[in-house]
């Protein structure tokens, strides 16, 4: 079995050092072996497991769905019903970001349409702190 150092499991899957030491403080990932010296050690498991997470938060999956995730993932009793239904609140999640962030497009549009060079008296500022 490889095992890799701290610097080349970020590599290797693609995740921060430092995120990496978050996700052991936070049981995402386990703690890994130490050599003699006290340097981690990471096995091809750990970055399997490293690129899942990953990948899940960049589908916009919150630490605690991951967790969920994990578990059901290695459980014989877990159902693909069981993963979809947190698949699905998490699309509904990221559809209510869209649409907030659709609304904040348009608002912002008009506010920096409502902008014209050389007046000091700038509409957009007005209404930044209107109450």
């Amino acid at each position: 079995m490889m095992n890799w150092s701290i610097g080349k499991a970020s590599e290797l899957s693609g995740v921060g050092i430092e995120t990496i030491r978050y996700y052991e403080r936070e049981g995402i990932t386990p703690k890994p072996d130490r050599t003699a010296a006290g340097w981690r050690v990471y096995d091809s498991d750990t970055i399997a497991r490293l690129r899942f997470v990953k990948r899940s938060r960049e589908l916009g999956f919150s630490i605690s769905d991951i967790r969920v995730l994990l578990k059901l993932s290695h459980s014989d009793d877990a159902t693909c019903e069981e993963v979809g239904k947190i698949g699905v609140d998490n699309l509904t999640l990221v559809r209510g970001k869209i649409a907030d962030l659709k609304r904040m497009e348009r608002a912002l549009s008009e506010l920096v349409a409502s902008c014209r060079k050389g007046q000091t008296d700038c509409p957009m500022l007005k209404e930044l702190f209107a109450d």
